[in-house]
Parts: structure tokens; C-alpha cells; sequence
């Protein structure tokens, strides 16, 4: 559900039908934030363009890590599991993304891995308050301006999205439901799992 009308798949035509065909053959489900942007199917379209640029660019761990900071910090429930998952499926095991939600400082991640979600947490909570330190310290890891400057923009990217999908009302799709329940829980940051009001944070 979303607080907006959205078009139902089958009374989608031109860009929406293409939009909703595309994103049901990728993610295997017509996702509900893909619905979310029935109304208006070039913005989506020019999102995908913006983010795959950004994830192109990026070591794809060091993408999801910075993403997951970004959308802890806007309590974005649907980017949370969603990035979640795809760091359990590719990355890193179930019990160590726990522990990365609770706490990425204490969760056994490597020095560099910790400052890119700290960069990605600040720019999510406040661009303001980042310093030359921050960048420094990515520096001194090895990191090259061009990489830090992917950091600094797959976090701003994820506020775009989040935002949209939370202020629309879009809940985290129920595919969610099926993972495990403690997962679940921890990952489940914000608004509640589409058909699971109770496990709303």
C-alpha cells in the first residue's frame, strides 16, 4: 500500500508497463516501491540511471556497506532488508549483518569498511557535520578521492529513495516476512514489513 494511488499491473500502459515488466523480471515480484512511482515512471527511470552509475563505479560490497549505513540512519526499513539481504546472499553471513545494524563499529569489520559506513551515516544524518578528518581517514586507508566520492554519493542517492518510498507510505514488500525472524527483527528499522504492523520499531 502507499498513501497515493498507485496503478494496478493491469491497467499499466506504455513507460509503466515496460517500467513494471522490467523490475518483475529483476526482482522476480513487482516490487511496491516500483509501484510507488506508477504516477510518475520517468523519475524512477532516472533514478535507475543515477544509482547504477553510482554502483558501477563502486567495489559492490563497499556499495551495499555505505547504502545499509545511509538507510539505518533514515530508519528505512524496505532499504535496510533490501541491502541486508543482498550482503547476506553475496557477502557476509547472517549473524555478522546483525551485527552490523546494531553496531558496525563492534560488528568485526575491517577499519575501512567501518569508516566508509561512518562517512555514509553522517552524510545520511548530517552532510553538515562532516569534516576533513572524515576524508582523511579514508585517504589514510587507501581509499582514492574518486572512491570516497562514491561513498559520499550512494549514501545521498539513498536519501532520495528512502525518503520517497517512507513518505509515500510504501511498506517493505512481503517477501520480507520469510527471513528469519531475528533478522527480521533487527532489519526491520522503520516502518513495518507489508502485512507485519507489529514489528514496526
Amino acid at each position: 500500500m502507499t498513501f497515493i494511488e498507485t496503478l494496478p499491473e493491469d491497467q499499466a500502459s506504455g513507460a509503466v508497463t515496460e517500467m513494471y515488466a522490467t523490475d518483475r523480471e529483476t526482482f522476480g515480484r513487482l516490487p511496491n516501491f516500483t509501484k510507488a512511482f506508477s504516477l510518475r515512471p520517468e523519475a524512477y527511470a532516472a533514478w535507475r540511471q543515477l544509482n547504477g552509475a553510482i554502483k558501477n563505479g563502486m567495489d559492490l560490497r563497499r556499495y551495499e556497506l555505505a547504502t545499509l549505513a545511509a538507510a539505518r540512519r533514515l530508519r528505512s526499513s524496505y532499504c535496510v532488508l533490501a541491502h541486508g539481504s543482498v550482503l547476506m546472499d553475496k557477502f557476509i553471513q547472517p549473524d555478522a549483518v546483525q551485527a552490523v545494524i546494531v553496531d558496525h563499529r563492534a560488528a568485526g569489520l575491517e577499519p575501512v569498511d567501518v569508516a566508509v559506513m561512518d562517512l555514509a551515516d553522517k552524510v545520511a544524518g548530517d552532510a553538515t557535520s562532516v569534516e576533513q578528518a572524515d576524508i582523511d581517514r579514508l585517504r589514510s586507508l587507501g581509499l582514492t578521492d574518486g572512491e570516497i566520492l562514491h561513498v559520499v554519493l550512494a549514501a545521498a542517492a539513498r536519501c532520495f529513495f528512502s525518503k520517497t518510498l517512507d513518505a509515500l507510505g510504501a511498506e517493505p514488500d512481503s517477501a520480507y516476512s520469510e527471513l528469519d525472524p531475528a533478522i527480521r527483527e533487527v532489519l526491520t528499522v522503520g516502518r513495518p514489513i507489508e502485512g507485519d504492523r507489529a514489528t514496526a520499531s
